[in-house]
């Protein structure tokens, strides 16, 4: 008995430190896009300045950086549950939740550097604005296929990973030194394959548009970790679509 509580202080320890330095990231995220991302430009002007190098950089920094901030929020129930089961398997709780978040991250970063060779390419071909957004046909057909894909099976299929955190756990564990990085990269290709195209639309609403960012992140946190069922994806899926159509219209 005495065992037992002592397991779990450490268990609710462990899991306060976690839960703590996943806070702080967010915060430094959130405070970084606040105070130092250029606010979006009132008027949608085409953005004529050649691209190099060092913009390419910044743009993957700046993709890492709202990854972190709109998505870390949704993997909280993960690290809650990695440090119940991980502490019933002896594991240093501090540790294995920071390599599972560095796994997770890296996949994100492996979007985020996708997305920046996509702005990239947009911006030389013309088609971005001076506050990075897509001209009309080119945004209606993304709010078109991303509003589709909230009703395919695919879709369907990696949200139910994502909201069953301790299932993964107790049918995917990874034991061993890298463990917990692996489980973190493998639910970052699953997450990473559920909000891709939501996280697109910032090339629609603008990249630096931070009441976007805000309204995506509260959205992936309900259709998360708070909805059941599919009508949220879908019901908002139906309403990008009619979003996409209206542009192709005008």
């Amino acid at each position: 008995m005495r065992n037992a509580l002592r397991l779990n202080t450490i268990v609710e320890r462990d899991r306060m430190i976690a839960a703590g330095g996943m806070l702080g990231l967010i915060a430094l995220a959130w405070a970084y896009l606040v105070l130092v991302m250029p606010q979006p430009l009132a008027v949608a002007m085409p953005d004529l300045s050649h691209w190099g190098f060092q913009h390419f950089v910044m743009a993957v920094a700046m993709w890492t950086v709202m990854m972190v901030a709109m998505m870390l929020p949704s993997v909280g129930p993960w690290v809650a549950a990695l440090s119940t089961i991980g502490g019933g398997a002896g594991m240093t709780q501090e540790l294995s939740a920071g390599e599972f978040l560095v796994g997770y991250l890296l996949v994100w970063t492996g979007y985020s550097v996708a997305a920046a060779s996509a702005q990239w390419g947009l911006h030389e071909a013309g088609w971005l604005s001076s506050a990075s957004v897509l001209d009309a046909w080119p945004a209606g057909f993304l709010l078109i296929a991303t509003g589709v894909f909230q009703w395919t099976p695919a879709k369907a299929a990696c949200l139910e990973h994502c909201r069953s955190p301790i299932g993964f756990f107790l049918t995917s564990w990874r034991s061993g030194r890298s463990g917990p990085f692996r489980m973190g990269v493998q639910h970052g290709v699953f997450c990473v394959a559920c909000c891709w195209a939501l996280m697109a639309l910032s090339f629609v609403a603008g990249i630096m548009n931070l009441i976007w960012m805000v309204f995506v992140t509260l959205f992936v946190l309900v259709d998360h970790a708070v909805a059941r069922g599919l009508w949220l994806g879908r019901a908002t899926g139906a309403g990008l679509v009619a979003w996409g159509a209206w542009l192709l219209m005008l």
